[in-house]
């Protein structure tokens, strides 16, 4: 069996697949270019990617003996999932095992942003720390605040979990009720406009979808607090970037903090990375050391699992089985 690997994975992952199959491995430091991806896939079994690859029907049909795509990422927008289904083709993908760790950024993003941090470490990196003064830099608390979170999945309850320990409030939107949730923190669910209007903290923990491309619109920004905060841990599109700046400037709302962003990557000049009220950090979500070790050893079973006719342990588009 022919298997392709789009970047080098952490841990053993590499290790593993070379155990079952012959493995090719693209080595350059930096995402493979398309035309390369294309002619290297021809003749694959399966393929290993990343979020950075986009597997759309030009790429199958490329790959006519491709039985199985395993990308190490949650998120699988980067995949058309209904021309593999249609092919008969599972996509596994990593829920799961980078929820603790996503949701931990979030929380520092949201410290970060609200108690302005970002601002007081340019403040001392510009030598601008003099005397005491009891209007320094004054942020928004966090303890004892209402937060609000978009999308109530695995990561969205995580979140939920550690806000509790700060003494939050907890509202949180969501297409269906999370019942479970609610009766272990006490969650509140909330449609968008009355989220938005009740938050104190705004974080985006949702999917990425047709029905949710630029959620956080002007219209959004317009419904939250002037003194609230919004952090993005999921995909950088559900927020319009436009609307954002324009928010952050006029002071429609107080501090974001932003772990994706729309572009990505964000260019040192571009107005986000410029405000002092935004803090951007580089898609970090599940950069630690253990959590990217488990996101590559989860997707490379998930491959062997596929290759070898098994059902796949995080399959995201499941209806592959039913036919």
């Amino acid at each position: 069996m022919s298997i392709y690997v789009t970047r080098r994975p952490p841990g053993d992952a590499l290790r593993v697949l070379g155990d079952v199959g012959h493995v090719e491995l693209w080595s350059v430091d930096g995402v493979i270019p398309r035309n390369e991806l294309l002619r290297r896939v021809a003749d694959v079994s399966g393929l290993y990617c990343m979020l950075t690859e986009r597997i759309d029907r030009e790429l199958l049909d490329a790959a006519p003996k491709l039985r199985v795509i395993s990308n190490m990422a949650v998120g699988v927008d980067n995949v058309d999932l209904v021309a593999c289904t249609e092919r008969g083709i599972p996509v596994g993908h990593t829920p799961g095992v980078l929820t603790e760790a996503t949701a931990d950024l979030a929380m520092g993003l949201l410290l970060a942003a609200a108690r302005r941090m970002g601002e007081g470490v340019s403040h001392v990196r510009a030598d601008q720390w003099g005397e005491w003064k009891p209007e320094l830099l004054l942020g928004q608390d966090v303890h004892s605040s209402v937060i609000g979170i978009v999308g109530m999945g695995r990561i969205g309850a995580a979140i939920a979990r550690r806000a509790k320990g700060f003494g939050m409030s907890i509202v949180y939107t969501s297409p269906n009720a999370k019942p479970e949730i609610e009766a272990e923190l006490g969650v509140v669910r909330r449609d968008m406009s009355g989220l938005l209007a009740t938050a104190d903290h705004v974080v985006i923990a949702a999917s990425l979808g047709p029905g949710t491309y630029r959620l956080i619109d002007e219209k959004a920004l317009r419904l939250m607090k002037p003194t609230a905060t919004l952090v993005n841990i999921a995909r950088g599109p559900l927020v319009d970037t436009d609307a954002l700046v324009r928010a952050l400037r006029t002071g429609t709302i107080a501090a974001a903090g932003l772990d994706v962003t729309d572009p990505e990557p964000l260019r040192a000049d571009h107005p986000l990375a410029q405000l002092p009220n935004c803090v951007v950090t580089p898609h970090l979500g599940s950069a630690s050391e253990r959590t990217r070790a488990d996101m590559a050893d989860l997707a490379a079973r998930n491959l062997l699992l596929g290759l070898s006719g098994q059902r796949l342990e995080a399959c995201a588009n499941p209806a592959v089985y039913d036919s």
